[in-house]
Parts: structure tokens; C-alpha cells; sequence
């Protein structure tokens, strides 16, 4: 299981007074307003900053660091994902998991043959897909609704799938 989890990434500056424009990574956009901090990957570090004010446009966070008054100060940030600790995560209902814990678990059929590596999962709208690297070196893509994922076991790195003649 991981220890830290991305909730955004930094896509722009936002005026000229060290606000950043944030793509937000987690279901729940409205999150931010209870951090206090985040973690910021670049390129050469990690570092920890603390958050001084969010507001939203459109839906989308809009974020300033205490400490980061010009947009000099953040203009090198753009891409950069935006990373929290475990314990400050949104508590999730039963049976759900984060996205970056499913990724790397085996994927294995009802009959216990293994398909292959959870590599990705594609966020659609209604439903999300898995995107299965086979142990051939080809994909697969598997719907995640109850007549195909059969069960999720993330911290014994598992995923039973029932694949549907159609696929």
C-alpha cells in the first residue's frame, strides 16, 4: 500500500501573485480545503508547502503557498504533482481502494491463470477499465463492473477477473 498519494498536479500559474492552477487528481476537488500542506515532487526534490489560501473556478482549485508571493516563485512548478500522507486521505467506504494501490497487482482469471500486471486504469465516466499488461507482453482491457472484477484484494497484491465472451 502506499504511504503517499497524489491528489493534483500543477498546471499553470495563476496571476501574477504566486497562485497555482491545479488539475485535481482525487474524486473529491473540494479535498484541498482541508489540507494544510502538501508535498511537491520537481525535478531535483520533494519538498513540503504549507497551503495559505484555496479558492475554485470552475470547479478547480486554485492554490497559494505561504511563502510564494510572485509568479517567478512558481512558474517552474508547472507538471508537478501534487502529494499527501496516508493519514491525511479521505477515508474510503468499504470495498473502495486507491487507484495507485491497485496498480502492480497481479491479475489472475476465476480459474487462477494468471492475465497478467494491473498497469493503469482508465477513468471513462461510467465505469472505469483496467489496462492489464498480459504475461505475453500484450494488453487487456477490463471493465471494472461486477460481472468482470470478481474480487479486489489490493493488500495481498490480487485482482480475480471473469472475463465476458464479448472481451
Amino acid at each position: 500500500m502506499l504511504e503517499k498519494l497524489q491528489v493534483g498536479v500543477i498546471t499553470s500559474a495563476h496571476g501574477l501573485k504566486g497562485e497555482v492552477n491545479v488539475f485535481p487528481t482525487t474524486d473529491d476537488a473540494n479535498r484541498f480545503d482541508e489540507l494544510k500542506s502538501v508535498f511537491i515532487e520537481d525535478k531535483e526534490t520533494r519538498r513540503e508547502l504549507e497551503i495559505e489560501k484555496v479558492r475554485y473556478f470552475k470547479g478547480r482549485p486554485i492554490i497559494k503557498f505561504k511563502g510564494l508571493d510572485r509568479i517567478e516563485d512558481v512558474q517552474k512548478m508547472k507538471g508537478s504533482p501534487l502529494i499527501i500522507d496516508r493519514k491525511d486521505a479521505i477515508p474510503l467506504a468499504e470495498g473502495e481502494y486507491f487507484i495507485g494501490d491497485l496498480i502492480g497487482c497481479q491479475v489472475f482469471l476465476e480459474s487462477g491463470e494468471k492475465l497478467g500486471v494491473l498497469k493503469d486504469v482508465l477513468r471513462t465516466g461510467a465505469n472505469d477499465v483496467y489496462v492489464i499488461s498480459k504475461t505475453d507482453g500484450g494488453e487487456f482491457l477490463v471493465p471494472k463492473i461486477p460481472d468482470c472484477v470478481k474480487t479486489l484484494a489490493p493488500e495481498e497484491g490480487r485482482i480475480v477477473v471473469h472475463l465476458l465472451p464479448e472481451i
